[in-house]
């Protein structure tokens, strides 16, 4: 019971993200936006990561492919989604981020003997690839058609690079703990986005800003990212990784509501089709999902997990 309610609170946290950043980049800018974000979860990771017993890796390889996590699991994609949703609707990206399980897919076909393209995978494919066309066209027509569609590219671009990196993880840096992953990850996006920030945007008037933007950055820094993560680990820890990535699944539905109901962002009959494609496409992608047995000792996320991502 304790696991079926850490299953749909992690659903619910993850899904409220978009809303969150709706709210936040309203009134900072991408970069002051995500380098808040990224620096309260990475000292409130790398604390733990103390408190736990667990280091940072000593070789160069291995620091070196957590600095390329940062970079495509946080850095990179969190600005990216935070940037579209400067146009875009907080629930219509919410569903093009659910596309990251059909990437990873594509990407594991290549880079991975033991995930391999099916039949079954293919309708998948198609399924999902259909329903961000339906999405894409609810632009045509709208003013600033170009600019809506660069938004959605964004967001699509973001989910890329998080398949692609988590695909990247599995191959690399399967002998880390997730939790030590993650918190290279976050202290990498802090160094990049803050020092960023800092050069471009400089630091944020925070006497200036609302109660709802402080509200929605703070948790999305701790709650949406810092909690989310441990909850995430400790689900794979009693149901298995695969499993675990259902959450993907509880993610659209949950952004598309928050969405409606706080800032009244449209359901129109395309937004729910291609929510449906995109479902179905994932659901078809994870059929019959073979299941390793990661080695004694290790902590192994498999190619759908994208914990780094909400």
């Amino acid at each position: 019971m304790a696991v079926w309610i850490a299953f749909w609170t992690l659903g619910v946290i993850w899904g409220s993200s978009f809303l969150l950043i709706k709210f936040g980049v309203a009134e900072l800018t991408p970069l002051q936006l995500v380098a808040c974000r990224v620096g309260m979860a990475a000292l409130a990771m790398v604390l733990t990561l103390r408190f736990t017993g667990r280091h940072f890796p000593a070789d160069l390889r291995s620091r070196l492919g957590l600095i390329v996590v940062g970079m495509f699991n946080t850095a990179i994609p969190f600005l990216l989604i935070t940037w579209g949703e400067q146009s875009i609707d907080s629930g219509l990206a919410t569903v093009l981020n659910a596309t990251v399980p059909l990437f990873s897919l594509v990407i594991a076909h290549f880079a991975l003997q033991d995930e391999r393209i099916t039949g079954m995978k293919v309708l998948g494919l198609l399924s999902g690839f259909i329903g961000v066309v339906v999405l894409a066209s609810r632009s045509l027509g709208v003013g600033e058609v170009a600019n809506l569609l660069a938004r959605q590219v964004a967001v699509l671009l973001a989910s890329m690079c998080y398949a692609g990196a988590t695909v990247f993880v599995r191959r690399n840096l399967r002998h880390l703990p997730p939790m030590v992953v993650s918190s290279g990850a976050l202290v990498t996006a802090t160094v990049l986005v803050g020092g960023a920030a800092l050069l471009v945007d400089g630091l944020p008037d925070f006497g200036a800003l609302s109660t709802t933007a402080i509200f929605s950055v703070g948790t999305l820094g701790l709650a949406n990212t810092y909690v989310a993560y441990l909850l995430f680990y400790w689900i794979i820890s009693r149901w298995g990784a695969t499993r675990a990535t259902l959450v993907t699944y509880v993610m659209p539905p949950v952004g598309l509501a928050l969405g409606g109901i706080f800032l009244a962002e449209p359901l129109d009959a395309r937004l729910l089709l291609g929510t449906a494609l995109i479902g179905a496409g994932v659901a078809l992608v994870n059929l019959r999902l073979r299941r390793t047995t990661p080695p004694e000792g290790v902590e192994a996320l498999p190619v759908a997990a994208t914990p780094c991502g909400k």
